[in-house]
């Protein structure tokens, strides 16, 4: 199979330097040369200009240079060819360590701590043990599953929420929507991992938010957010800090990013803000497995990771 060339697409990235990773290899163009660029056979793609794809007839697979794959969907001309996510253990580690972080803060009182400096309050409020509080992981999938273990290694007590079944050893699972609020109310920190799909587009909502336990070890439940900014309602994250739903959040995604400066949650005294940093997709890391993945299927192999285009992820 003849190696042709790669479209990299990508929007709020700088493209230079996965240009000259990918170019180790093989060549690399930032535009088609016209519409039906027959010498094409690969994208590379964050938020690609709608239907920039649609007429290339020999491009025999997408690339997503990020964990999420919604915005390769929002391509109404989308063709036919296999979407491949990534998996990386780079990325992988950086998401473990960000909520591993989050989980811990909010577990050792951190806002706390953080505002009695600021009034030069000298206490120390009772703190209770990890396996006293309950961390709920919404998404089972790598990233989810990579996070969880680490939780229980350091004696959290982990649930685990996802579409279809997904067991996992040590984790309390739940699956599909009878399985949302029983695993709600067994849960003092949610964390969100899902992808954006149609159907968890809004799902952190304040209906869901009240679910949450709120009679636990924390003193109210806690919400953290490094999947996708469209599963949440940002709205609705601030009226439930509000009123006492919520004790606390951390959200590093947000339904409009940046977020806007206009928004309370910058200033909520409640809510730690990161700007999608969690895990920031690193080219020196994923390029070459991108690169290792193309020669694979040019001998033939099977693509590791495809999204499901039915599932959405």
């Amino acid at each position: 199979m003849e190696k042709g060339r790669i479209l990299l697409a990508v929007t709020g990235f700088h493209p230079q330097r996965w240009r000259d990773l990918l170019s180790a290899e093989r060549e690399v163009v930032l535009e088609p040369d016209g519409a039906k660029d027959p010498s094409i056979t690969y994208a590379v793609v964050w938020k690609q200009r709608p239907n920039l794809l649609s007429s290339l007839p020999n491009l025999r697979a997408i690339f997503s240079i990020g964990a999420g794959v919604d915005h390769v969907f929002a391509d109404p001309g989308l063709p036919d060819v296999p979407v491949v996510r990534v998996v990386a253990d780079n990325l992988t580690q950086h998401m473990t360590e960000y909520v591993v972080w989050r989980v811990l803060d909010h577990h050792r009182q951190g806002m706390l701590y953080r505002s009695q400096q600021q009034k030069k309050i000298w206490h120390e409020p009772q703190q209770r043990a990890a396996g006293d509080i309950s961390v709920g992981i919404m998404g089972l999938g790598n990233l989810g599953r990579a996070a969880a273990s680490v939780l229980l290694s350091l004696g959290f007590a982990v649930n685990g929420w996802s579409r279809t079944d997904r067991p996992m050893a040590g984790v309390a699972t739940y699956c599909g929507e009878a399985g949302l609020i029983p695993f709600l109310k067994a849960t003092d920190i949610l964390v969100v991992l899902l992808p954006l799909t149609p159907d968890t587009q809004g799902i952190i909502n304040y209906g869901v938010l009240k679910e949450l336990r709120k009679r636990n070890g924390l003193g109210g439940s806690v919400l953290i957010n490094a999947g996708r900014g469209r599963l949440q309602k940002d709205a609705d994250i601030a009226r439930a800090l509000d009123d006492g739903t919520l004790k606390e959040a951390s959200l590093d995604v947000f339904e409009v990013e940046p977020l806007p400066k206009t928004s309370p949650l910058w200033k909520h005294p409640k809510v730690f803000v990161t700007p999608h940093a969690a895990a920031t997709s690193d080219p020196v890391h994923l390029a070459p497995i991108m690169l290792r993945q193309m020669d694979a299927f040019e001998r033939g192999e099977k693509l590791d990771n495809l999204v499901d285009r039915k599932a959405g992820y």
